[in-house]
């Protein structure tokens, strides 16, 4: 158990100030719903579904590439070949995206906003060229510096975004600030974004700056080997997270006014699983150093599989902790001026599942990145993304948003269960699948349960002691069938 306790402290000490980081974010996204109707959010949810797309592609791979070359390969000689190509390929990507942005705000949705474009382009710019100096934080074991510029940047967002979209237009009211527009809202807070990222920057100029202008083009090629379908799966998880938003309009069979309120609607919701997402970074976050440092342990694959168990309990548990609970989380989101957004409150159980067993997806990857297999990876997830299209496709004209988060649900699904089976005949981790199924299973069931007693009319507050009484029951069972695991790992005395 000494191994899993080294991941949770790594999970401490880089998920905290990720999980700070990333609430914060969500106080942000919160505040938008009450500053803006739900057409406007529904661009701000166009052009943030775009932003990840090309953020995949500006760093293709690079990241998980540094932490699996510097297992082998002399790091500043590593750092400095990585540092010049991004460096290079930002400029040269984000010139293409500059030039191209009238016909890419067109192909969003967009027309006539190619302004919203340049300034995400701007955000691109500079949170591309902070990739590599975090990485190089989290390999050194830095997580002070690392939580300190992950909390600082989102603090000046906030700020700032307070600041164009709340005091602003006050003192612009008063006769002050000639220049505020208050009509161009979203394009505030994009700018705010890109100050914050351009800030992030220079939190990180130390490291930044290291870097010396030495390229190993041999040691690149290898690299590149190695992370190019890596950054196809990124592609394809993107297209399995984003598409619904980036495809809604287009195949929405209503007015445009109509599916921006929709599509409005459906961030807005698909933020509220945010619990589930932020515990998923946050684990990656120590986890993807942790499972390259224990892949040469003779008992590594044990290792992962207790990581999985462990992991899905406590997955279990945040997915009641949304959707038992719902009442409570959808009064964050329509305490503005526009109450439609509670109409989709019944997709968040579904994408916060879904998001489950995207996190379960990730701890099984560990076995193509550790054989050399990426490219297997890539079509895994190339699979996932054509099973999305065609569910949105087909499901967004029928049943509008619900249709997509169903979407989101059968792909990770899908994707989940191929990779299980594929990586037990190349890699195999005896992962206990009965105890994994059955504590989802029973998560599952207590929200059903409780669901059927919402359909039945049951007040605020008996459905909130129904939730605390069905969380009650989860933590009981769990406690009860692994509390002998449970006393290892809280043992002193363990590893």
């Amino acid at each position: 158990m000494g191994n899993i306790k080294k991941l949770a402290g790594a999970t401490i000490w880089y998920g905290v100030p990720t999980i700070f980081h990333r609430f914060l974010g969500f106080i942000l996204q919160l505040f938008l719903t009450s500053v803006f109707p739900t057409e406007k959010f529904g661009e701000v949810t166009q052009l943030y579904a775009f932003i990840p797309f090309c953020n995949v592609i500006f760093t293709y791979g690079l990241e998980t590439s540094y932490f699996r070359f510097t297992q082998s390969v002399e790091k500043d000689r590593l750092y400095n070949t990585l540092s010049v190509s991004i460096l290079i390929s930002t400029v040269l990507f984000s010139g293409v995206l500059f030039l191209g942005s009238p016909v890419l705000a067109d192909m969003l949705g967009l027309p006539g906003r190619a302004d919203l474009v340049m300034l995400a382009t701007g955000v691109l710019f500079f949170d591309t060229l902070t990739t590599i100096p975090f990485a190089k934080l989290r390999q050194e074991g830095r997580p002070r510096k690392y939580a300190a510029v992950k909390i600082a940047t989102i603090a000046v967002q906030i700020l700032l975004t307070l600041f164009f979209l709340k005091w602003a237009p006050k003192l612009h009211a008063d006769g002050h600030f000639a220049w505020y527009n208050p009509e161009r809202g979203v394009e505030y807070f994009v700018i705010a974004n890109m100050l914050a990222s351009f800030c992030s920057l220079l939190f990180l100029s130390k490291e930044f700056s290291a870097f010396r202008w030495k390229f190993d083009k041999d040691l690149w090629k290898e690299v590149i080997r190695y992370s190019w379908p890596l950054m196809v799966v990124g592609i394809g998880g993107m297209v399995n997270e984003m598409l619904s938003r980036l495809v809604f309009p287009q195949v929405y069979p209503f007015p445009e006014e109509v599916a921006k309120s929709e599509l409005g609607i459906f961030g807005a919701n698909y933020k509220l699983a945010v619990l589930v997402t932020i515990c998923i970074t946050a684990f990656r976050m120590g986890a993807e150093p942790f499972f390259f440092n224990q892949s040469g342990r003779q008992d590594a694959q044990q290792t992962y599989a207790r990581v999985m168990k462990f992991f899905t309990m406590f997955m279990g548990a945040v997915f009641l902790a949304v959707a038992l609970f719902l009442d409570i989380w959808i009064w964050f989101i329509t305490r503005g001026p526009d109450p439609r957004y509670a109409e989709g409150m019944h997709i968040v159980p579904v994408i916060a599942m879904a998001s489950v067993f995207l996190g379960i997806y990730y701890n099984l990857t560990i076995w193509y990145k550790l054989t050399n297999r990426n490219l297997m990876g890539a079509w895994i997830t190339l699979g996932g993304a054509v099973v999305t299209i065609v569910l949105n496709i087909w499901w967004i004209p029928q049943f509008s948003y619900t249709g997509s988060s169903w979407a989101t649900f059968v792909c990770y699904g899908l994707m989940m269960t191929v990779s299980y089976l594929l990586g037990q005949k190349y890699y195999p981790v005896p992962y206990e699948v009965p105890k994994i199924v059955g504590y989802l299973a029973l998560a599952g069931a207590i929200y059903g349960l409780q669901h059927y007693l919402r359909a039945g009319g049951l007040g605020f507050w008996p459905l909130q002691i129904a939730g605390v009484a069905g969380m009650g029951i989860y933590l009981a069972v769990i406690a009860w069938s692994e509390r002998k695991d449970i006393a290892r790992l809280l043992s002193r005395k363990a590893g």
